[in-house]
């Protein structure tokens, strides 16, 4: 059984940290000074856990009036296909309502659009390159 909370200590948020250099440094070969930046204490962090074991995370920021940024979701790789990204999303738009955010953006790695789309997010850019990787930027109204 999975277990998705929002972070609120530091060691979750160390936890979550951990799942996203795995992801996006060790997998993907982002550099550390980017996957980390100056957005991470103004941000809501998520992570989900099996039993103990962290396995997912994700991050949201508030960017403007009524407008949040999700950002670095990721999903360790053994646990892809298992519908925990749709756990997260599902999780951080609850939380965008409930704090009246009325729009959601985010730049989706381009491999994973379709999952977004799915999510009635929609695209809102041409492709472009961030840390070397293709991405579009997408949102929806929540």
């Amino acid at each position: 059984m999975y277990q998705l909370n929002i972070v609120k200590n530091e060691n979750d948020l160390a936890l979550a940290f951990s799942i996203r250099k795995k992801v996006f440094v060790e997998e993907q070969g982002v550099p550390e000074h980017i996957e980390l930046d100056e957005h991470e204490s103004s941000s809501i962090h998520f992570i989900v856990k099996d039993q103990d074991q962290p396995i997912a995370a994700a991050r949201l920021r508030k960017i403007e009036d009524g407008i949040g940024k999700v950002e670095r979701v990721c999903v360790l790789e053994q646990y892809r296909g298992k519908k925990i990204g749709l756990l997260i999303m599902e999780k951080i738009q609850e939380y965008a309502i409930e704090h009246g955010l009325k729009k959601l953006k985010l730049h989706a790695q381009s491999y994973a659009v379709p999952f977004y789309e799915k999510l009635n997010y929609a695209v809102t850019s041409p492709e472009f390159l961030d840390a070397g990787i293709p991405h579009r930027a997408m949102e929806k109204i929540v």
